[in-house]
């Protein structure tokens, strides 16, 4: 038995590194994982696997070890949820103040979305200024307990200071797609791309499916993930969207009914502080369609029910 990091996956084929560097290209043994059953990726970028060696290069995963950390979101064309990348200590959200512009419900989409990692909220392009309107709302972030952070990937500003809260670190880097996200992991320090080739016997063509890539940096570790256009809330306990929203949690809220999701309740503390502009309006409308997107997906009947 060895055991190694996937560095990413293509067609079903795993880049998986050991602990002393060799690089093998693995399938699932059996074509399914006991651990991964009912799952949309069985294996991503930065899971720990156990696998047998079969040839030169070549083996079969057997085993998923537990994952610390997941970046999980909505498969709209699957209908199932789909785990992106594992195993990081930070995901780090890109985005950025023009083309496209600065969309703080997708931020908010992407802290919904990290399970069990702490989110650095990254603002690219900062060579191009934000409304006042804009910074409040970037500045927010901060005052809720998130590191933020300004860099420009054009100008290599404040590169420096995001490669310190790296160090040491396994990140994962996702972004709205036109951010900049993969000009700003270029930009981090030389970022080494060793993924091992997928052995061409089982490159079938041109891959067009986008994939996660862990990269190894000097001092650190990126997973680079594909840029989303949208991002939908993976379909599970509401109660974990609710978590992503620490102004929820302040000692001093008691709604009359445990478990309040601040939707529709009576008596629910949260809906009054919004009413009196305590918690950021757009924020918590930004909470309700994270909710209401939930539901839409539950079976007609159910909700009929």
């Amino acid at each position: 038995m060895t055991n190694g990091t996937v560095l990413r996956s293509i067609n079903n084929i795993y880049s998986v590194k050991t602990s002393d560097g060799q690089l093998y290209n693995c399938r699932i043994k059996g074509k399914k994982l006991e651990e991964a059953k009912g799952e949309y990726n069985p294996v991503v970028a930065g899971d720990k696997v156990d696998f047998e060696i079969t040839g030169n290069g070549e083996g079969l995963v057997f085993h998923r070890q537990s994952r610390k950390s997941l970046f999980q979101r909505w498969s709209v064309k699957s209908l199932c949820n789909q785990v992106v990348c594992a195993n990081m200590d930070f995901v780090v959200c890109v985005c950025s103040v023009q083309s496209p512009p600065f969309r703080p419900r997708f931020i908010d989409r992407v802290i919904a979305c990290s399970r069990n990692v702490p989110v650095i909220i990254c603002m690219n392009k900062s060579d191009i200024l934000l409304t006042e309107e804009e910074f409040e709302r970037f500045s927010l972030y901060g005052k809720l307990g998130y590191d933020i952070i300004s860099v420009s990937a054009k100008t290599g500003e404040n590169v420096n200071g995001l490669k310190k809260l790296l160090t040491g670190k396994t990140a994962a880097f996702v972004g709205q797609s036109g951010v900049g996200k993969s000009s700003l992991v270029n930009s981090l320090s030389g970022c080494s791309q060793r993924v091992g080739d997928v052995s061409e016997k089982y490159n079938r063509g041109r891959h067009t499916t986008n994939f996660a890539a862990l990269l190894e940096c000097e001092g650190f570790t990126l997973i680079d993930t594909p840029g989303f256009r949208e991002i939908s809330v993976p379909h599970d306990d509401p109660h974990l969207i609710e978590a992503s929203f620490p102004e929820f949690r302040e000692p001093s809220l008691h709604c009359r009914y445990d478990g309040c999701l601040h939707d529709t309740e009576p008596g629910c503390a949260v809906r009054l502080l919004v009413e009196k502009g305590e918690i950021n309006a757009d924020r918590y409308e930004s909470y309700l369609r994270m909710l209401e997107s939930l539901q839409e997906r539950v079976p007609v009947w159910a909700r009929m029910k």
